[in-house]
């Protein structure tokens, strides 16, 4: 197959250097054999990729095309050399997408364990909304990735904890005052805040708005749960919020009462999720278990116990 991998690193090397004797030099080859190579891929591509000259060569715009994506294929079979002669999980980097609701919050510790016990294990994490978490896993773009379990089909999944939902107000706001959970009917008519209807918390609360007679804004979606939070202490509406957040964040913030509520529908299920087809390796297995050993900490609840 024309070009070789050989005669991409040629031409990658050449533009790199500037000049045929030093990329000759560099790469172990005679000059006229390598002009002779860097003259074959022009014939058989019909293009021209260097202008010769007597300060050295300047790469065409067809040859900068040629040598972006020469380094994207040099770097690919890199990459694949790698993880065939590497006993690092994950070929050395694991990408894990994970919902901005819980990321921040799950993942510090986790990443640590992961380094204790894999030190060169990259991991690369991406928040991401649960619409693009699907389309990330289905496309190759994570290896892994910690959502709602009810949103990816056809996914292995293995379930880490459920996650009860709490309100926000304003501290002058009447359900400030309540003691302890918060009820159906203590919500009734209220104006519920929550992100943009691309994740599952959205969804969630407009369920929870249909039970005990509320409505979610239509004309404030939040892109972070911080957004969400401040427009509820500002008394524009109840802010609905997952519980990791309003443990670790909420109730660190002045001006915002939070409760947490008594309704069955005020939860969700998180999980962790792998491409269908594929199993669930040793890797895998520390990575669940360093998952649940966190949730265990912050008393989050066991979905077969709901």
């Amino acid at each position: 197959m024309r070009p070789t991998l050989r005669q991409l690193e040629y031409v990658v090397t050449i533009h790199r250097l500037g000049r045929f004797s030093l990329a000759a030099d560099a790469l172990n080859v005679s000059q006229p054999s390598l002009s002779a190579q860097v003259s074959t891929v022009e014939a058989e591509l019909g293009i021209r990729l260097f202008e010769r000259g007597r300060s050295g060569v300047l790469t065409t715009a067809k040859g900068e095309e040629f040598v972006r994506r020469a380094q994207q294929i040099i770097g690919q079979v890199q990459d694949l050399r790698g993880a065939m002669m590497s006993d690092v999980p994950f070929s050395g980097r694991l990408r894990l997408g994970v919902l901005p609701s819980i990321g921040p919050f799950l993942l510090p510790p986790v990443v640590r364990d992961l380094h204790r016990e894999h030190p060169g294990l990259r991991v690369v994490v991406r928040d991401q909304n649960t619409h693009d978490l699907e389309i990330g896993l289905k496309s190759g773009l994570f290896d892994l990735i910690i959502s709602t379990p009810e949103d990816h089909a056809n996914t292995m999944q293995r379930r880490l904890f459920n996650e009860r939902l709490w309100i926000g107000v304003a501290t002058d706001d009447p359900l400030a005052e309540i003691a302890g959970e918060v009820s159906a009917s203590d919500l009734e008519g209220r104006l519920f805040l929550t992100l943009d209807q691309s994740h599952r918390l959205s969804r969630i609360a407009f369920a929870l708005a249909a039970e005990c007679g509320g409505v979610v804004s239509d004309e404030y979606e939040g892109t972070t749960l911080d957004s969400v939070l401040l427009m509820a202490a500002s008394g524009i509406g109840v802010a609905i919020l997952p519980d990791l957040y309003a443990r670790q964040q909420a109730v660190y913030r002045d001006g915002v009462a939070i409760k947490p509520i008594a309704m069955g529908a005020a939860n969700r299920d998180i999980a962790l999720l792998a491409r269908s087809g594929e199993e669930f390796s040793s890797a895998h297995a520390f990575l669940e278990k360093s998952l649940l050993k966190v949730a265990r900490h912050y008393e989050l609840a066991d979905p077969a116990q709901n």
